[in-house]
């Protein structure tokens, strides 16, 4: 079953921190890049991070030097470590392949909220 599952958000005050998980099954996460993205409201769904299967990230400017992402190969899970968070930041962040032909469907997202 092709399954992406995300975890971790919450509602945090601006320069908390927060850390998201995402469990993929193995057909997506397999020798795939992977990325995290984010919708903020009224918006289009943005990537903000990516990471090979060898570990290479990659980031948006507006999180570079915030966020890290990192996977765990042996579990088929993606994180994303998020720090300094500003109000910015709030949307639904979603994980899924980076190639659009290696995509699953996507899960419901978890909701990231930055209060000022």
């Amino acid at each position: 079953q092709v399954q992406l599952v995300e975890s971790g958000g919450g509602l945090v005050q601006a320069g908390g921190s927060l850390r998201l998980s995402c469990a993929a099954s193995g057909s997506i996460f397999s020798a795939n890049a992977m990325g995290w993205y984010r919708q903020a409201p009224g918006k289009q769904r943005e990537l903000v991070a990516t990471i090979t299967s060898g570990g290479s990230t990659n980031y948006a400017d507006s999180v570079k030097g915030r966020f890290t992402i990192s996977r765990d190969n042996a579990k088929n899970t993606v994180y994303l470590q998020m720090n300094s968070l500003k109000p910015e930041d709030t949307g639904v962040y979603y994980c899924n392949a980076v190639l659009l032909i290696r995509r699953g469907p996507w899960g419901q997202g978890t909701q990231v909220t930055v209060s000022s």
